[in-house]
Order: C-alpha cells, then sequence, then structure tokens
C-alpha cells in the first residue's frame, strides 16, 4: 500500500525518546529529561503580546505564502545588522520552522539521484530529508581528531559528478561545534570550486559560549553568499519552539521556488505566529542574553560532572548550542542496569529503564558510539539527571569489577 519513499523513512529518533519518556511520566514514572532539544525558558512577552494581539485585531487569515512583508523585512534588517547580509524580503521565504525551510529546500533543489554531503555526526534529520527528495546522502564521518569538523580534503574525497550541495549546521547538534570563519572559508572555496550549492543551517547562531561566535556561511564572500541557502528560525533563539516558524534567505529563483512549493503544501505559516515572530524580533532581546548565560552555566557544570561518571568520555569541549557529546564506546561489552552494553542505543536503553533518565543514543547522529545530553532544562533537573546516570554506571563498574 506504501510507497517505496515512505518505506524507506525512518522516525526521528529524538521525537521518539521524548515520546517514550513522556509516557512514562503520564503513567507517574519519575523521568529526567534530557534528550529534546528544545529551550526550557518561555517564549519572550515580546512574542505572546504579538501572538495575542494578531488574535484581538483578527489577523487570523492566509498570508502571502512567503510570509507576511512586514516579517520578511524585519528578518531581513536582521540578517543584515547582525549577519552582515543583504536579502531582499522576496529572498526570503517564512516556513513552519527552521525543519521545513530545510525540507523546502531539498524538494527544489534535489533530482533524483542527486547527491548532498552530510557531515556525520549529523541532525537527524537531514539524511531523512533528502531521501525524501529523491537525493542521495552522502556521509562524512568525522571525529575528535578533527574536533567534529569537515575539512576540504574530507569534502574532496566524497564529491561525485552527483553532487548537488553541502549542508552545514553551524553550530552543530549534537555536538556543538562552532566553525570559526577560516574554517567555513575553506569549506566554501571547496564547494565553490566544485559549483556546490551550500545550505547552511544557523539555528542555534545566538547560542555560542567561550568567546566563540557564529560566522554565516554566506557573509564569506559574494560569490559565496550566490550560492548559500540560510537557514534559520525563532525555535532556539526565541524558545518558540511550539510556535512553529523559521526562514530561508537565497537568491531570488530558489526563493521564488520555495514559496511556490509552499504554496502548494502549508499555503504558509501561521499568521497569529508570524505576528508574534515579529514582535520577538523586533521587541527587547535582553531575554536571550540571559537564556544563553544561563546554558552556559549549565554546559561548565555539565563538562565538569562528566570528568567524574565512568564510562563517559567528552573528547571535544561544545562551544555552541546546548548539548555534550561524550564517546562511551568504553561501556561497551559490560553489563549495565541488567542489559549487555554492545552499543549507545543499548546504554541509552539501560539508562532510561534503570536510572529513569531520558538521553539519545549518538546512533540517531550516525556516530553509535556517542550519545547525546541536552542542558536545555533546569539546574536542578540537570543535576538529577547525571546524579542518576552517575550512580548507575558507577555501581555496574564496580559489580563488573568485582565478578
Amino acid at each position: 500500500m506504501l510507497n517505496q519513499r515512505s518505506k524507506n523513512l525512518s522516525p526521528s529518533p529524538t521525537m521518539a525518546i521524548d515520546t517514550r519518556a513522556k509516557q512514562l511520566v503520564a503513567q507517574g514514572v519519575d523521568v529526567i529529561n534530557l534528550s529534546v532539544g528544545e529551550p526550557d525558558f518561555d517564549t519572550p512577552e515580546t512574542g505572546k503580546a504579538g501572538g495575542m494581539a494578531a488574535i484581538a485585531d483578527g489577523f487570523t487569515k492566509y498570508t502571502a505564502a512567503a510570509g507576511t512583508i512586514e516579517l520578511r523585512q524585519a528578518i531581513g534588517d536582521k540578517l543584515r545588522r547582525e549577519n552582515g547580509l543583504d536579502y531582499s524580503p522576496d529572498e526570503i521565504v517564512v516556513s513552519n520552522g527552521a525543519k521545513h525551510s530545510l525540507f523546502n529546500i531539498f524538494m527544489v533543489l534535489l533530482d533524483p539521484g542527486d547527491e548532498v554531503l552530510i557531515q556525520a555526526p549529523y541532525w537527524v534529520s537531514y539524511p531523512e530529508m533528502v531521501k525524501l527528495s529523491g537525493g542521495t546522502p552522502v556521509i562524512i564521518k568525522t571525529d575528535a581528531q578533527t574536533s567534529f569538523q569537515l575539512t576540504p580534503q574530507m569534502i574532496e574525497r566524497h564529491i561525485s559528478a552527483k553532487t548537488k550541495a553541502i549542508a552545514i549546521n553551524n553550530p552543530s547538534n549534537p555536538t556543538g561545534v562552532v566553525y570559526d570563519e577560516t574554517a567555513l572559508r575553506a569549506i566554501a572555496e571547496k564547494a565553490a570550486e566544485h559549483g556546490l550549492l551550500i545550505i547552511s543551517d544557523e539555528i542555534y547562531e545566538r547560542l555560542t559560549y567561550d568567546g566563540a561566535t557564529c560566522v554565516s556561511m554566506a557573509a564569506i564572500s559574494p560569490d559565496i553568499k550566490r550560492r548559500t541557502i540560510t537557514v534559520n528560525g525563532f525555535s532556539k533563539a526565541y524558545a518558540m519552539t511550539g510556535w512553529r516558524l523559521g526562514y530561508a534567505a537565497a537568491e531570488k529563483p530558489i526563493a521564488k521556488a520555495m514559496g511556490e512549493l509552499q504554496s502548494h503544501c502549508t499555503s504558509g505559516a501561521s499568521s497569529i505566529t508570524q505576528k508574534a515572530g515579529l514582535a520577538a524580533l523586533s521587541g527587547d532581546q535582553s531575554m536571550m542574553a540571559a537564556m544563553r548565560r544561563e546554558f552556559d552555566r549549565r554546559r561548565l557544570y555539565a563538562i565538569e560532572r562528566l570528568k567524574d561518571i565512568p564510562g563517559l568520555d567528552l573528547e571535544v569541549v561544545p562551544r555552541g548550542a546546548f548539548y555534550v557529546f561524550p564517546n562511551v564506546s568504553e561501556t561497551f561489552g559490560r553489563v549495565i542496569g541488567g542489559r549487555s552494553i554492545e552499543s549507545s542505543d543499548d546504554l541509552c536503553s539501560a539508562i532510561l529503564e534503570s536510572a529513569r533518565v531520558a538521553i539519545v543514543p549518538g546512533s540517531s547522529f550516525g556516530s553509535p558510539r556517542h550519545l547525546r545530553i541536552s542542558y536545555a532544562t533546569s539546574m536542578e533537573h540537570l543535576r538529577e539527571g547525571l546524579d542518576r546516570i552517575e550512580h548507575l554506571l558507577a555501581g555496574d563498574r564496580q559489580f563488573a569489577t568485582s565478578s
């Protein structure tokens, strides 16, 4: 009954784990959820007020498929002010979240068999979106030796006559890596050398630490801007995950195609959400600075705690987003919580069932020797979750040693 495209599709592992954790909570089980990439902060009052005003004013009808002109102008102002990028409103397409923007991009760019280079560890939906769009994901594996960063040499080895584009997530989910301008320029020049498009997912751009800053790929040079589609949104920076609001900026032919595609899919983002996003973007921005400081406090705490948890090796210190991504291969071959551990999937299952902490196995991100822990939760929950993991792993290690 189902077509081959549907049969080849894998569910989102992060959403599946979050759903399982919430099911346990609904059953009265005390679960600490460190799996989901969702800020625990509330949407700024400016954003909420903008949404409520839209309802009160009757702004509840269809908008242009690509988004209201006011919101696209405000996004253009933001890109110009903060990223050094000059995009007109007709080069910007507002969508139902950055995930939707990415899906639109792959749908309008890829023909059957076109290849997209994707760095591993990767965000879970990149390969699936490429496959849904008829393309072929080509995974480039990185590791701690290159600080989980792509190099031009890695890219060169994976380019073929079918390569159409390369997808970059900076700052990175799940590793927290932030590329500096020199590294980005090297990637951009390699892409330009082979005539590749660049899809630059910058959804975590405002969540950087230790002096790191997110440089927009399209700001490298005018030529790189012409071949780059910049993706961003409101979910992370403005804690507006449930509102579903993202955007992409690109050359006019690509933006036009994305808008036309969207007109046949969703008819555009919610009018109410667009007003909320406009108000958040135009209002007081101090909430974001406070949120970033709190995330940094939790990040530093998680880094220190992982030093004392047996079997969890944080090889690369994250400088962006809100995740830590330790190597857990030291636990392979052990019995933890009554379960034989042969993979990060086994370990995450044991931690959920025995310690009641939800985290995501690295296999979901193309890196089966790792797992992802989110610190987008309260310090209280983070501390309790890491306590439980430490007690479970330390206890089993002692047991294995004594036996």
